[in-house]
């Protein structure tokens, strides 16, 4: 029935004994491969086959980070519509949250109804009509467990709290793999040791505590910190 309505633009209306007409075009969607689908016998090939005039991939948001900032003004605008009531982010929570939501730790599953969803709750629990930086972190912490973050081991979302999520994905392994050296370590000098441990035959002046704790510095961290603990 579908082919024929495809076809010939002649059909019968649902409950109805008399066919119509309908110079209709037909667009469809879907999140499946519809090429398997056919070969494993699940959907019809000659159905496919005259639907496939034009295919084109839409990339989830997850690969559209650039259109996230704008479609926070676009869902606060509909949940007011929605709920007569006005909701702003403040400017830091502002900036935590595009932070987080376009870095690599977001995975955004759910494409833009997730996102939508994600800032209906901070709508929705915002004070006064403000969406604070606690807010922020708690939907962070929310999102995250949703995608099973809460079984990765993450030294440096411990040490840096929710600005780790402002770091690049190089960034934050590379401080996860010194934070886990650390932790073996007695002291600053014996991580150093450790770390430095081939390029420091080149020097003259071993001076490994100073260069981790420069390092640690460009994270606004110090050695009494990551030993004692967030």
């Amino acid at each position: 029935m579908l082919l024929k309505a495809i076809e010939e633009k002649r059909f019968f209306p649902f409950g109805s004994d008399k066919e119509a007409a309908s110079d209709f075009q037909l667009i469809a969607g879907t999140h499946r491969d519809l090429r398997q689908w056919v070969a494993e016998g699940h959907f019809r090939e000659d159905l496919y086959a005259r639907i496939n005039l034009w295919s084109f991939e839409l990339p989830g948001l997850a690969q559209r980070r650039e259109d996230i900032e704008p479609n926070l003004a676009f869902e606060l605008e509909r949940f007011a519509h929605e709920h007569g009531q006005q909701v702003r982010f403040n400017v830091e929570a502002r900036r935590r949250y595009l932070a987080f939501a376009g870095s690599a730790d977001a995975h955004w599953r759910g494409n833009f109804r997730e996102l939508g969803a994600s800032l209906t709750r901070m709508a929705t629990l915002a004070d006064a009509g403000r969406i604070t930086e606690a807010l922020v972190d708690e939907e962070i912490a929310r999102l995250k467990q949703s995608w099973g973050h809460g079984s990765e081991t993450d030294a440096a979302a411990r040490a840096l709290g929710a600005q780790a999520d402002a770091l690049d994905r190089f960034d934050r392994l590379q401080l996860n793999a010194v934070l886990a050296v650390c932790a073996q370590a007695s002291s600053l000098s014996e991580a150093g040791r450790l770390l430095f441990a081939v390029s420091r035959q080149e020097k003259k002046t071993a001076n490994d505590a100073d260069r981790l704790r420069k390092y640690f510095a460009r994270f606004g961290l110090d050695w009494a910190t990551i030993r004692q603990g967030p």
